[in-house]
């Protein structure tokens, strides 16, 4: 595999929260394929189809703890006990319809348990990275035509979103309080940064009430595809592009860093940017087989219509840049949920990882 980090991984000791979720498991997966002592943190996965269990990562990684981020004193232990040098923090309650349904818990896991995160970092001398990701859903949404920038004013309108509009401010806080660059070297040795991308899509992701695994749901037993929010635009993009620009940043926060400790965004382009409908046809097109059906009546609480990213800041200040389109990404999508029951999962994962690396 050609290594887009010239080896910076290897026998770097980092720890992953929320390493059993979608996006934990497959940073794991290429974490370890690099040579990194991987520590994963998190609760149980979703479903016996997580791609955390298939891929089997939990048993090849040096530590699999479940832990719950709620608990700052376990966290504390754990960050006291690996001694980790890089954190990547993607541990939380990541569902906007279920933050309706549990308000409390999505603001007891998304801001208490970032805030928690910070704390063991705070508290463990080795650590000199910290990437903490959040979600494009931060940013106060206006439906506006052109994309948030990274200056743009964080909000919310659901629990879900508005939780993570409070963990950019708790970071945005802990950086100027505890790691501010200005103090490095000097009271601290941290470089902290926060990053947002948009929809990401891929294998082995089975959440409730997110299109690819609705889709993947109805096609595998024979059913209409409902599409609640046919209309709805966002940034789609493949897994990998957000992980490929966090171990890009982390690597650059490592030699640089008081100069990359900021808010960063990562997602498509504007072409690949495209409604709820044109994403499950192109899907469906790439399986083989499928039916649409405009369920729009049956969206009952406040979602989102309209959500973009600008991405020129990433594109500019970090070299980073979308490797995929949208039929590329779609295509490295139903891939994967086709072969997912056939194949060592593992060995899927890998060979995904490397036909993301060989685009440009």
């Amino acid at each position: 595999m050609i290594d887009l980090y010239k080896e910076f991984y290897r026998k770097k000791r980092v720890l992953v929260t929320g390493h059993t979720g979608f996006k934990g498991s497959w940073l794991s997966i290429w974490l370890h394929e690099l040579g990194a002592e991987v520590v994963g943190v998190s609760l149980d996965p979703y479903s016996e189809r997580d791609n955390f269990v298939l891929s089997n990562i939990g048993s090849r990684i040096k530590a699999d703890i479940r832990a719950d981020i709620r608990n700052l004193q376990k966290m504390k232990e754990i960050f006291a006990e690996y001694q980790p040098e890089i954190v990547f923090h993607l541990a939380a309650q990541p569902l906007v319809r279920l933050s309706y349904e549990q308000p409390v818990e999505t603001y007891e896991s998304n801001v208490m348990g970032t805030i928690h995160v910070m704390e063991a970092i705070r508290a463990t001398k080795s650590v000199k990275v910290g990437v903490m990701i959040t979600t494009d859903k931060c940013y106060d949404n206006k439906e506006q035509l052109q994309g948030y920038k990274e200056t743009d004013p964080f909000g919310g309108y659901d629990p879900y979103s508005s939780s993570k509009g409070a963990c950019e401010i708790a970071i945005q806080s802990w950086r100027r309080s505890f790691f501010n660059p200005e103090d490095y070297n000097k009271k601290h040795s941290v470089s902290l940064a926060s990053v947002r991308a948009g929809n990401v899509i891929g294998g082995g992701d089975w959440a409730l009430d997110r299109i690819i695994p609705d889709c993947i749901r109805a096609l595998e037993t024979g059913k209409v595809i409902d599409i609640r929010s046919p209309k709805a635009v966002r940034p789609w993009e493949h897994v990998l592009e957000p992980l490929h620009g966090y171990m890009m940043l982390a690597q650059r926060m490592w030699d640089y860093p008081t100069e990359y400790c900021e808010g960063w965004n990562f997602g498509p382009e504007d072409e690949s940017i495209s409604t709820v409908w044109d994403v499950a046809s192109e899907l469906i097109k790439n399986y083989g087989f499928g039916e649409l059906r405009d369920s729009s009546d049956a969206n009952v609480v406040h979602e989102a219509n309209l959500l973009m990213l600008d991405i020129n800041k990433v594109k500019t200040r970090l070299g980073w840049k979308p490797r995929l389109n949208m039929q590329q990404c779609i295509a490295l999508v139903a891939d994967w949920y086709k072969r997912y029951r056939k194949e060592d999962v593992y060995s899927l994962c890998i060979e995904e990882i490397r036909t993301f690396v060989g685009f440009s």
